[in-house]
């Protein structure tokens, strides 16, 4: 870490032109560079998504444990055979990758039973929900003031749940939130992420995780 960060605040002087008694932090700021350490793990970050990314048959796939498939036969080099004492004393990219990619990333199933339509919950209770687009980059008063009067009313209802979604992505990762509120009174928030996808299949599986 010493010798490349020696070598970014060179490349921060030979950018500037600056003199070499120059503070390093102010440096890497003016010249539009991220710590080295931070670069590191962004690329570390990207590395894990390139795995994410791989075929379920791909070789490094097959090394890792896929606790989604629990029916498959783990490899003999599966990562699946070690203890967990041996896990956590080896020190690799390989068992960084298996860490987070099965803890943060879940499965989604485009062809599940639910998703068919007129097999949907949308479709079976249709009655029952009420759906309310907010676009806060529009600021309009009138829709704000409708989703207020609605919120007022719903909370006085025993039987009525509010659902609040958003999705956002940043570097093809995307973050789905759900708030739910019965009574005026915040019942659960769930948080998903998701590698890959688009802004629209974000938003939908954010307003399914609330129907659900």
């Amino acid at each position: 870490m010493k010798v490349l960060r020696k070598m970014q605040r060179r490349a921060a002087i030979w950018i500037l032109g600056t003199f070499k008694t120059s503070p390093t932090d102010s440096l890497e700021a003016i010249a539009g560079l991220i710590p080295i350490k931070f670069h590191l793990q962004k690329l570390t970050s990207r590395s894990q998504l390139h795995t994410a990314a791989l075929l379920k048959n791909h070789l490094i796939r097959t090394l890792m444990d896929d606790p989604l498939n629990l029916h498959i036969k783990p490899s003999l080099h599966s990562i699946n055979t070690l203890t967990e004492y041996q896990k956590s004393i080896t020190k690799e990219h390989l068992i960084d990758s298996n860490n987070k990619l099965f803890g943060i990333f879940p499965s989604f199933s485009p062809l599940n039973p639910e998703l068919i339509p007129d097999s949907r919950i949308v479709d079976v209770f249709s009655d029952r929900f009420s759906f309310n687009i907010a676009n806060k980059e529009k600021n309009d008063k009138l829709c704000f003031q409708q989703l207020d009067d609605m919120t007022l009313q719903s909370s006085s209802l025993p039987h009525t749940a509010i659902i609040v979604t958003d999705a956002s992505i940043k570097n093809n990762i995307a973050t789905l939130v759900s708030h739910i509120h019965i009574h005026n009174y915040p019942l659960i928030k769930t948080v998903h992420h998701a590698a890959f996808v688009t802004s629209t299949e974000a938003k939908l599986f954010a307003i399914r995780c609330g129907i659900n």
